[in-house]
């Protein structure tokens, strides 16, 4: 069984064992789950079910397992040339 999940206004394909990474989101400091009430899809080998635009009825609860994860950084650059000016910005996705 496998469910397409809206996130961050991502859509993730999920199935039961997946480990996905999400954006930061405010959470209980105590909470070891979070529900996701956007369920675009449920699929289970031949038959799938689609809402209009979401399944009702229907959640995604997975477990937290690493709260603070930091992705690779990213330098943005911008210049325009032969007039010497330059700026560059890190980001880093959290």
């Amino acid at each position: 069984m496998y469910a397409i999940i809206e996130d961050s206004g991502t859509q993730i394909k999920v199935s039961e064992g997946d480990e996905i990474k999400i954006d930061l989101r405010e959470v209980a400091d105590d909470a070891s789950t979070v529900t996701f009430d956007r369920v675009l899809m449920v699929g289970d080998g031949d038959s799938a079910k689609f809402g209009a635009p979401y399944v009702d009825g229907s959640s995604v609860t997975a477990e937290i397992l690493d709260r603070e994860w930091k992705d690779k950084k990213i330098d943005v650059i911008k210049f325009k040339r032969r007039k010497g000016y330059r700026r560059k910005q890190g980001h880093r996705q959290r």
